[in-house]
Formats: C-alpha cells, structure tokens, sequence
C-alpha cells in the first residue's frame, strides 16, 4: 500500500513539473514573439521617420527653405534623396543656383557626381552655367573631373562655350582634361571658337585653354582646324592667339 502511494506522489511530482516547463517554455516564446515585433515595429517606425524626412528634404530644398533642409537632415533626411523625376537634390539647389543650400547638401555628404535622367550632375551643370561657388564646392567634395554630360563633354567644354572665364580657370586649375572631344567632335576650344561670340570673355577663353594645354592642331569632325574655324567667323584676335601657340 505504502509503494502505491509512492509512486502516486511521484506521478504527481512528475506531472507537475512538466507542467511547469511547458508553461516557462510558453513563456519564453511569447516573451521571444514580443520582442520580435516590437523590433519589427521600431523597425517599421524608423524606416517611416526617415521616409517622412526624405520628403521633407525634398519639399525643401524645391522651394529653397534652407532651415527647413537643416532640420530635415538633422533628423536623419538622406542628403543623396531624390525627387520623384529623379533629381537629387543637390542638382536641384544647383539648377536653382541655390549655393547656400547646395553647400548645405554637399557637407552633409550629398554625391556631386550624381546624375538625373539627362546626364546632368551638380558638377557639371554648375561648370557648364558658371556657378563658381558651387563648382568649387562639388570640387571640394570629390567632384570627378573627368566625368561627361549627355553630350559626352566635360565640364569644361560648355563653360568655354559659353565664356565663363572665371569658371574657365577653376576647372583649368582642377585638372580638367583640356583637349577631351564630345559626341561633337569638338573640344572645349572648337567650342569656344564655333559657338562663341569672338568678344572680350572668349578671347579670354581661348587663351586660357591655349595657356592650359589646348592642342590647336585638333581638327572637328570635318577635319577644320581652330584657325580657320575663327578664322572663317572672323575672329581675329584669336586667330593671333592661336597662330603664336603653333
């Protein structure tokens, strides 16, 4: 009698302790399944935090309200976000000519290299249209010399075109190649020549990129040299320039 109701107690003993384990072990797991989500969650609502500020640097940097992109960015905003035609922001300050905000954008490690849908990057488009600051700005930033708009042009080419001596001289000074040829057939000096003015700034030009390096022996796509293209359009003083660096 006494043997049975040991081994009662023992079957009791038993079931309670497997009891016991099976409730730590459900424990556990909803413990586990807890924490589970609520990373998930803190991982959803960080996720979302940062999309919000990625809009709002967007929003910001579009109608230029520079303490409204500082505070986007403080609070984690991706300075290499994109707008929804897929123009980073730091080329949209740029095309607005927004040298604060671009600065701005470039210290909080925004890509000066990136590039929109046309080829078009900060760097490039602030040689081409002369926005010295914010070229100096990308340059300061790791901005690629080398690197070549829809045209297949360095940034060079088109400043020469245009004339920006100042812009001109920086990109000169960065290393720039000077005799690199486009989809043209044109370098930055055929540029200068051919769709210059022959006034003052690309006079200044043309002896910037002589002094520079400009191989004026290059012909364009027609086999035309330099001399005679400026020659043909009149421009005087730069057939000089060009017949004393032969």
């Amino acid at each position: 009698m006494k043997r049975v109701v040991r081994l009662a107690l023992c079957s009791t003993a038993l079931t309670a302790m497997l009891i016991a384990t099976t409730a730590c072990s459900q424990a556990d797991s909803s413990e586990a399944s807890r924490s589970e989500t609520s990373d998930s969650a803190k991982s959803d609502f960080e996720e979302n935090t940062v999309s919000d500020q990625n809009k709002a640097l967007i929003g910001a940097v579009a109608s230029e309200d520079i303490d409204a992109a500082r505070q986007a960015l403080e609070a984690g905003a991706d300075a290499d976000v994109r707008n929804s035609e897929g123009q980073p922001a730091v080329l949209t300050a740029t095309r607005n000519r927004d040298s604060k905000l671009a600065r701005l954008l470039l210290n909080a490690g925004a890509d000066p290299n990136a590039k929109d849908a046309i080829d078009d990057s900060a760097f490039l488009y602030a040689g081409a249209e002369g926005l010295d600051s914010i070229l100096e700005a990308t340059l300061e930033h790791g901005a690629d010399v080398k690197s070549t708009n829809r045209y297949g042009g360095t940034a060079l080419i088109p400043a020469s075109e245009h004339g920006h001596v100042s812009t001109v001289k920086i990109l000169l000074e960065a290393g720039v190649p000077v005799n690199h040829v486009n989809n043209l057939s044109w370098t930055a000096l055929h540029e200068a020549i051919v769709l210059g003015s022959g006034g003052r700034d690309h006079i200044e030009t043309v002896r910037l990129l002589i002094k520079g390096g400009a191989d004026v022996t290059i012909p364009d796509g027609q086999g035309t040299l330099p001399e005679d293209l400026a020659a043909d359009k009149g421009f005087t003083e730069i057939v000089d320039l060009i017949q004393a660096a032969r």
